[in-house]
């Protein structure tokens, strides 16, 4: 039995009901994720301000879905990769691309393979991307100002990810033809 409450508007803080049901209106229902950090109002802000942030960023929608990925992948949370399997569908993405993001290989977009690499190099050495990875990353086209779009994908993403698999999160209805494990 998990020890977080999963939070319905009505049993939430009441400092993060209108945000709930801000959340609720725009997905249709209220995803676990948003349900357990209501139990900190002062998380459940910080993710979505954080999250608010990520979306105004100079990375193109599919460019971002690219960094949630590798973090949610790194992190092993089954729920955002689930949720974000959803919104790569939505955008349009290729089987392929999904695949491979979901399975964590090379992605068929030699572009976008970059970015993955980059934001995997950024989790692994702690911000201290080696030169070469850099190189190839402003080599691809991308930007100093990119790079820096990625930490904040990192950082909201973490949070959204280390909550997720703290509490346990339950894997959504509508998000179980999504579904994902990690491999053994």
């Amino acid at each position: 039995m998990s020890v977080f409450p999963l939070h319905t508007v009505d049993t939430a803080p009441a400092a993060v009901r209108p945000t709930m049901t801000a959340v609720r209106r725009r997905f249709g229902w209220l995803p676990s994720p948003v349900a357990l950090m209501a139990e900190s109002p002062e998380l459940l802000a910080g993710f979505l301000t954080a999250n608010a942030g990520f979306e105004k960023t100079a990375l193109e929608p599919l460019e971002r879905e690219v960094v949630v990925f590798a973090v949610a992948t790194s992190n092993e949370c089954h729920v955002c990769v689930a949720l974000h399997t959803g919104t790569l569908t939505q955008l349009g993405a290729t089987a392929e691309l999904i695949t491979a993001l979901r399975d964590g290989t090379t992605l068929p977009e030699p572009r976008l393979e970059t970015l993955r690499r980059f934001t995997l190099a950024v989790l692994e050495h702690r911000g201290a991307v080696p030169d070469d990875v850099l190189d190839a990353f402003l080599a691809a086209g991308y930007q100093p100002r990119h790079a820096l779009d990625v930490v904040l994908g990192i950082g909201t993403y973490t949070i959204s990810t280390f909550a997720n698999r703290l509490t346990r999160a339950p894997l959504d209805p509508p998000l179980t033809a999504h579904a994902w494990a990690p491999a053994a």
